[in-house]
Parts: C-alpha cells; structure tokens; sequence
C-alpha cells in the first residue's frame, strides 16, 4: 500500500512539474511574441514614409497584428500568426520596390530584429511543443492516465502553424 502511495505522489509531482513547464516555455514564445508586435508598428511606420500609397497592405498587417494580439489558444496564436507572417511577407515585398528604403539605416536594424525575433520565436515554439509532448504522453500512457484522471490533469494543445508554405516558413527578411 505504501508502495502505491509513494507512487502516486511521484506521479502526481511529475505531472505538476511538466505543466509547470509547458507554461514556462508558453511565457517565453508571449515574450518573443509581443517583442515582435512592439516592432511591427514600427516597420510598418518607416515603409509608409517611403510607400504611402500602399494603404490595403499597410491595414492587412495592422489588422493581422491585432487578430494575433488577441489570439487565446495556442490553435489560435498558431492560426494567427501564419495570417500575420503573410501580412509582414507582403511589407517586405512592397520595401523591395524602394532602393531608398532598402538601404535605410532604421529599415535595416528593424529587419534585423524582427529576423533574430523569428528565430527566437521557432526555438521558443520547439521547446513549448516538446514540453507539450511530454505531457501529453504521460496524460495518455498508463497508468499515468489513471493519475491524470483523479487529479484532472488534461493534454495540452501544440502550437502548430497551419498547413502552407507561408506558415512553415519563418519571415524571409532580405539584407
């Protein structure tokens, strides 16, 4: 009986430590996330000055960034965020057509920061998943499903981008 009781609350200390985790590694990806919303507005600023004429795509990444601000769910984030990196594509396109911009000083270090905030994003995103995984197995595998039942500890969404080349593929950003 002892043996059953030492069990459970090794199990249990498991399962709390893994979701400790996964909320862990979802703090990060938000910190990386919001470092990437707070250099949007600038971006999108610095083009404008140089293609004011470009309002639609100007309004889409506006638009994509607020959807993604307000996103809830990692499904959602992930949905979100496919939709944003789109927007941001479509931004970078328009700069190509202005050799000024290109070789703007305050473009360059933006382009700069939102590539190494891609990066961190993708590591930030690969850690939360494993941690996610990691839950989930011990959710399902027996007899961690019996502890996980008593206690109602559920499985964790990943954070996984929709299905398309855009969304698979972190922001191109050209030097």
């Amino acid at each position: 009986m002892a043996v059953i009781v030492f069990y459970g609350i090794f199990a249990y200390n498991g399962f709390i430590s893994l979701v400790n985790r996964t909320k862990e590694a979802w703090a990060d990806i938000e910190v990386q996330l919001k470092r990437r919303y707070d250099l949007i507005p600038n971006l999108v600023n610095t083009v404008k000055g140089y293609a004011t004429h470009e309002s639609t795509a100007f309004e889409k990444v506006t638009q994509a960034r607020a959807a993604a601000m307000g996103a809830k769910t990692a499904g959602e984030h992930g949905k979100a965020e496919a939709v944003l990196g789109q927007a941001i594509t479509g931004l970078f396109g328009i700069a190509e057509a202005y050799p000024d911009l290109k070789a703007n000083v305050n473009f360059l270090e933006l382009q700069r920061e939102l590539s190494d905030t891609e990066n961190k994003i993708q590591a930030a995103r690969r850690f939360y998943n494993s941690n996610v995984r990691d839950l989930n197995i011990k959710v399902e595998q027996f007899p961690g499903n019996i502890i996980s039942g008593m206690f109602n500890f559920s499985k964790m969404e990943f954070f996984d981008l929709p299905d398309n080349d855009v969304a698979q593929n972190p922001v191109e950003v050209k030097f």
